[in-house]
């Protein structure tokens, strides 16, 4: 048994950072972002919003797409790096929200590759028939765990949740044909916040050495991305007997639009074929996967039995693809 995407929902917080209003924070400027990023605005989360309340929206706009009641989901996962709180999981109060007493409910961490897996979970229980309805989520409030004062990376994020509701494929020819995920924990050091853990606990200390927020070696996770989104996708493909060229739709997260170009030109697949919404939003991390299916999808994109290739990486570092029938 297949699991197929019925629903999907996007969400993204009301206001909008500019470049331009970025360039009274730190030294950087309009042209210097775009150029290395491809970034022109991303949306920051109201001070009363949290991770659970932009995965609520994004959850209801996929549900009433989908046809399925909240109360009718037995299985919720999220995939995030900023809960609500370290427990309970998001997911929990997001099962709360949806006044859902039915579902079990937990997070998943894999950074920017969170939805990913979090789908990859999902698959799994509607595929071995334990589930009938799996609501995914990838939501993120990331803005709170930057540091402004840092120009390499406090133009890159922003906030915003995307989510997909699965159910048993009835058609034999649709559906998620195979996921595929990895992990390489040597590559923890060039993307991580070392704060608010174990390691670091939440102290004074911490706060004043600046370990809660993001630290990252741009240069280092250009490197591993590009290679590890070209050799996971061509696994997926040929775990399918595919080649790029069948390929009809590629749904990536969107981290940086360079790393987005060498990747769709290693494998050979023509940009035009990849949907874009980079410049409106930023890095959403686990959110950007499933907020860019669902843009896609409601633009009218995807016709049934269209080839999509979904592909994310994150700090791990770990990374992942999915291949679908739609």
């Amino acid at each position: 048994m297949r699991s197929l995407i019925v629903g999907t929902g996007s969400y993204v917080p009301e206001r909008v950072l500019t470049n331009q209003e970025l360039e009274k924070l730190v030294n950087t400027n309009d042209q210097w972002i775009v150029e290395r990023t491809g970034i022109r605005e991303r949306h920051i989360a109201a001070e009363s919003e949290a991770t659970s309340d932009l995965a609520l929206k994004a959850s209801q706009k996929a549900l009433k797409m989908a046809g399925v009641r909240a109360e009718d989901v037995d299985l919720i996962v999220v995939g995030t790096v900023t809960p609500d709180m370290p427990f309970p999981a998001s997911a929990v109060v997001l099962q709360s929200l949806l006044h859902n007493k039915k579902a079990f409910a937990f997070d998943v961490s894999a950074a920017c590759a969170g939805s990913l897996y979090a789908l990859s979970v999902a698959d799994r229980y509607i595929a071995t028939g334990v589930c009938r309805a799996a609501l995914v989520l990838g939501a993120e409030t990331l803005t709170r765990i930057t540091d402004w004062k840092d120009r390499n990376t406090c133009i890159l994020f922003g906030d915003g949740a995307g989510a997909m509701v699965l159910v048993p494929s009835q058609d034999a020819n649709r559906g998620i044909l195979s996921t595929h995920l990895h992990t390489d924990g040597s590559y923890w050091p060039i993307l991580n916040m070392p704060g608010g853990g174990s390691r670091h606990p939440i102290s004074h200390k911490m706060i004043d050495e600046g370990l809660g927020v993001v630290k990252m070696n741009g240069r280092e996770v250009y490197k591993v991305a590009v290679r590890a989104l070209e050799e996971v996708s061509r696994e997926a493909l040929a775990a399918n007997g595919l080649q790029p060229k069948d390929v009809t739709w590629v749904i990536a997260h969107q981290a940086n639009k360079r790393i987005l170009d060498s990747t769709l030109e290693r494998l050979g697949i023509p940009a035009e074929k990849c949907w874009m919404n980079l410049e409106k939003y930023g890095n959403t991390s686990s959110a950007s996967v499933p907020m860019t299916l669902d843009e896609a999808n409601r633009a009218g994109w995807f016709k049934p039995g269209d080839l999509i290739l979904m592909m994310a990486i994150g700090g791990g570092m770990a990374w992942g693809s999915a291949l679908l029938r739609w």
